[in-house]
């Protein structure tokens, strides 16, 4: 059996835009549905989602057909957490809150095996079929993706460029929401002040060769994200979507 291609890796490697889905819900049913939607990307949170190991293998199973590439947020860039999310096969996974180069090293060292990285070794998990693909040991570095957010004002300013110019670090993730709060503006990531932070930063990462991308609800500035190079955006979450349109159903009726 051959690994399988990361075709989301490809795509931004060659500057092809990707249109992804925020999936929070911890629901394999509702992955299934978000991948058969037509996005490019699904990203399945355990950062700030009640996801536990156990309820992502269901959803990685259940989007597995699908077209959306799966994308795992581990809860921290963690050795032990990102180890474990590996395990059970997704390609591609973004590290929150990536402050400094050393700790982008750390989450590189942490997707890789030896002696590249730390990566621990276990030879017949999910990631590899259950041992059934060729040489998974020796390929797999090859395709697995890594994607760190940087998320404060310090960090965009001050170590941007040197977290993106770390070998192995394929994307950076602005995340708007922890960005406007560490700017002393919380709650409001589409201040001018924010704003004109994350086109630059857009610019910074394509500088260094590397895929900027960024996550937001409102569709005006998903385009304009778009036009200032972001090249991986999610431009929805599922309970978000949920809960605008259960409520706007109920006041239909309800008044």
């Amino acid at each position: 059996m051959e690994l399988q291609k990361n075709a989301f890796k490809a795509a931004i490697a060659a500057g092809q835009v990707q249109i992804g889905i925020w999936s929070s819900m911890c629901s394999n049913i509702g992955a299934e549905i978000l991948s058969d939607s037509g996005f490019d990307w699904i990203l399945l949170d355990t950062e700030h989602s009640p996801n536990e190991i156990p309820s992502l293998v269901q959803q990685l199973q259940a989007v597995q057909r699908g077209a959306a590439t799966p994308i795992v947020r581990p809860a921290w860039n963690d050795l032990v957490l990102i180890k474990r999310v590996l395990d059970i096969g997704p390609q591609t996974i973004l590290v929150p809150y990536v402050q400094t180069r050393d700790e982008a090293v750390a989450a590189v060292a942490a997707t890789r095996y030896p002696p590249h990285g730390q990566r621990g070794v276990a030879g017949g998990a999910r990631a590899s079929r259950y041992g059934r693909v060729t040489d998974y040991l020796k390929k797999a570095d090859n395709e697995i993706c890594l994607l760190v957010q940087v998320e404060t004002r310090e960090s965009l300013e001050n170590n941007l460029d040197e977290i993106a110019s770390v070998s192995g670090v394929d994307g950076v993730f602005i995340g708007p929401s922890d960005l406007s709060a560490s700017s002393g503006l919380i709650g409001q990531p589409g201040h001018p002040a924010v704003q004109e932070a994350i086109k630059n930063a857009a610019a910074r990462i394509r500088a260094c060769g590397k895929a900027p991308g960024i996550l937001t609800t409102n569709e005006e500035e998903a385009r304009r994200y778009i036009e200032w190079g972001y090249l991986f955006v999610a431009v929805g979450v599922d309970t978000g979507l949920l809960v605008r349109s259960a409520d706007a159903l109920a006041k239909r009726f309800k008044g």
